[in-house]
């Protein structure tokens, strides 16, 4: 993504799927495998363009789309109160689900193009974060296998994200019943002869069924890593104690040791 800073503190972008108006940067140190996370000052305002993304090609777009996705679903997938945060979350993403199919069939659908520009800068301005906690561990394992790969970023969170999902169904009846209402409110899954488990696991196929219908990678082997990397990741990855499950260093390796092909 091509970008200029502004000294009064606007930011232009020019490509990429979108902007997020957020004072987060990440950068590689490929010596020590490590992705070391820097925050500044968030920008004043941003000039979005959806013309300039027409050209970026599919496998860089549909990882961007996903990268929306993850951050919405960061803030989303945390919490047990009936937040009005969660219902702006749902809307965006059923928002960006639409919207990536119609890109998909027309890369210069400018309509598309624009609402996933802005589903991007609300998915990571700080609005569907106010009034709970955040989780951010699809991150943090991503960024520990590309810290080892230098793989895209929006395709190694897509090569964690299942097996790391299925953890927190497993472990927590809240995340249970978030992914229960996920599915329901997103995914359009019906309650009718289901369990809680059952509508969670049933949106969880479902978002896989959309991310393999945008050619997004869904494990971490195809992403570049294997096995014997699965231990030097793990120690990459920094652990958040924020959302549903605290993962243990073993939980890390475990859920990488799943996500291999």
């Amino acid at each position: 993504m091509n970008c200029r800073w502004i000294p009064v503190g606007c930011v232009l972008t020019m490509a990429g799927t979108g902007s997020e108006m957020d004072s987060c940067s990440v950068i590689s140190n490929h010596s020590e495998n490590r992705k070391k996370f820097y925050y500044f000052h968030n920008p004043d305002f941003s000039i979005l363009n959806p013309a300039y993304t027409f050209t970026v090609p599919q496998y860089q777009m549909v990882a961007g789309i996903y990268d929306i996705m993850s951050h919405i679903l960061e803030q989303y997938l945390s919490g047990n109160d009936d937040n009005i945060s969660d219902y702006i979350a749902e809307g965006l993403m059923r928002s960006l689900i639409v919207s990536s199919r119609q890109v998909l069939a027309n890369p210069e659908d400018y309509e598309a193009r624009s609402n996933i520009m802005w589903t991007a800068t609300w998915a990571l301005n700080g609005l569907i974060a106010c009034g709970k906690p955040t989780d951010w561990m699809v991150h943090m394992l991503g960024q520990a296998v590309a810290s080892y790969t230098d793989a895209t970023h929006g395709h190694t969170l897509s090569a964690v994200s299942g097996a790391y999902y299925r953890l927190l169904i497993s472990r927590s009846k809240d995340a249970e019943k978030k992914f229960c209402r996920l599915a329901e409110n997103v995914w359009g899954i019906s309650h009718e002869d289901k369990t809680e488990l059952d509508m969670a696991l049933c949106g969880l196929k479902q978002m896989e069924k959309w991310m393999r219908e945008l050619g997004l990678t869904m494990n971490i082997t195809d992403c570049g890593a294997d096995e014997s990397m699965l231990e030097g990741m793990a120690y990459a990855c920094p652990i958040t104690e924020s959302g549903y499950v605290v993962l243990t260093r073993e939980d890390v390796i475990d859920v990488l040791r799943k996500s291999l092909k």
